[in-house]
């Protein structure tokens, strides 16, 4: 009786969700197509919503991206191939979600929530919107607790916070995938959301098999290779921080690494150029910038019974320039910190290679005790002073006695080093990386 019951209370649920629902189809029908973009006529409906358009083999998702005199501007979600002019158009939702849920934890999804991994459809049925639910800045948590990431030098050098927006910063090939592995594999985290936006193909299983191994139980990987389409990049990049809120506002604390902010940059550049918006900045609309700070903006703790999102944004830098990158300079003031791995010390060897002097983590101060940034403090120092003196050095132009720190520097080097390597199968946790931090500058408790 109690089953019946049960099965009778869902069927008038769900009867009185279909008869608030508008039972009529409105229908429009595509005008013109330039490019990626189709234009519409007879459709009502606001920028972001989803449309079906009917063409042979059945129904092309695609999304409102723009408005134009009489007309909605549409981009289909894979292409806009097969459409013809005067094919059928109707709005099928206003407001996209993604399905989440904890059934999603060890799977591997595309960027529209359908499984890469052989596995069945993941059995979730909690709806978030995909552009996220904005907070209240005045009930989020303070960040007032260390994040365990699992990396020496980060740890010890440039303590992040539970809740805070980092960038990595990297050109290519410098062991930018290695490190979030390492990453993924070692935090202290309830939960990992992983989105790989725009990657090789090829990358993508090597990094899910080689670098997550049994990470991957706790991880929710949204993939948007680089075959995909501009609106599939946005949208998988946008699925992946949906999931990530969902398991914050359940009291989860979460990890979610975004791998990359420049290409979700460059994704929304194609969408605003195709949809008619002025270039700037190296060919980006004004729009892609806005776009990039609420999409960080997501991240952070919640609200009172809520968890948080510690979020590490790579951001890709083009040949190693981290100042002149429009990208770059705008993540650098919209994130609470910076890890920049250096080329040449990813050529002496020395893995991660995390530059300790060109990092920051802008809330380590109220985070770290007062021995642990007289320390770091003193690290940085000695780092940079051999940094700077390094050619006079091999040259042997220097005769010690001249400089005291530079003196310490290089007496103390090979400990530093030894600090900052770190293999990738070995994690480091907080308290062990301050007492590596002590003996590299022969404070050992």
């Amino acid at each position: 009786m109690i089953r019946a019951g049960r099965i009778k209370a869902l069927a008038g649920e769900r009867l009185r969700a279909a008869l608030a629902q508008d039972p009529v189809w409105r229908y429009g029908r595509v005008l013109s197509g330039n490019g990626e973009v189709l234009r519409a006529s007879g459709v009502r409906a606001p920028i972001g919503a989803r449309c079906l358009i009917a063409e042979e083999a059945g129904e092309m998702a695609a999304e409102i991206i723009g408005l134009a005199e009489n007309a909605v501007l549409l981009m289909p979600e894979q292409g806009g191939r097969g459409v013809g002019r005067g094919a059928r158009v109707r709005v099928e939702t206003a407001q996209l979600a993604a399905m989440t849920g904890d059934a999603l934890l060890g799977r591997v999804l595309d960027a529209r929530g359908k499984p890469l991994d052989g596995g069945p459809p993941p059995q979730a049925g909690t709806p978030w919107p995909l552009r996220g639910v904005p907070l209240n800045p005045m009930l989020r948590a303070r960040i007032d607790t260390p994040f365990d990431i699992g990396i020496a030098a980060i740890n010890a050098l440039a303590t992040l916070g539970r809740g805070m927006r980092v960038g990595l910063f990297a050109g290519s090939g410098v062991g930018k995938t290695t490190l979030l592995g390492m990453m993924a594999r070692h935090a202290r985290a309830d939960a990992v959301v992983l989105a790989m936006i725009g990657e090789r193909g090829r990358e993508i299983r090597e990094f899910i098999e080689d670098h997550l191994g049994g990470a991957l139980a706790h991880t929710v990987v949204v993939v948007s290779p680089a075959d995909d389409t501009a609106l599939a990049r946005v949208q998988g990049a946008y699925r992946a921080a949906a999931i990530a809120e969902s398991l914050r506002a359940r009291g989860r604390h979460v990890l979610l690494l975004v791998d990359s902010l420049t290409r979700l940059a460059m994704a929304l550049r194609e969408i605003g150029l195709a949809a008619g918006e002025p270039a700037a900045t190296r060919g980006y609309p004004p729009s892609v910038f806005g776009a990039l700070s609420a999409y960080v903006e997501r991240a952070g703790n919640g609200g009172p019974g809520q968890g948080s999102i510690t979020a590490i944004h790579t951001v890709l830098v083009e040949g190693d320039d981290h100042v002149g990158d429009p990208v770059a300079d705008t993540a650098r003031a919209i994130l609470d910190g910076h890890i920049v791995l250096s080329r040449a010390m990813a050529e002496a060897a020395i893995y991660p290679p995390i530059d300790i002097a060109a990092s920051l983590s802008r809330l380590m101060p109220q985070l770290a005790g007062a021995e642990q940034m007289r320390l770091a403090g003193h690290f940085r120092a000695l780092w940079v002073r051999r940094r700077e003196k390094q050619d006079i050095i091999d040259l042997g132009a220097y005769a010690p006695g001249r400089d005291p720190l530079l003196d310490e520097a290089l007496q103390r080097a090979p400990a530093m080093e030894a600090l900052l390597r770190q293999d990738a199968a070995a994690r480091v946790g907080l308290e062990a990386a301050l007492q590596h931090l002590r003996a590299a500058l022969g404070e050992e408790a």
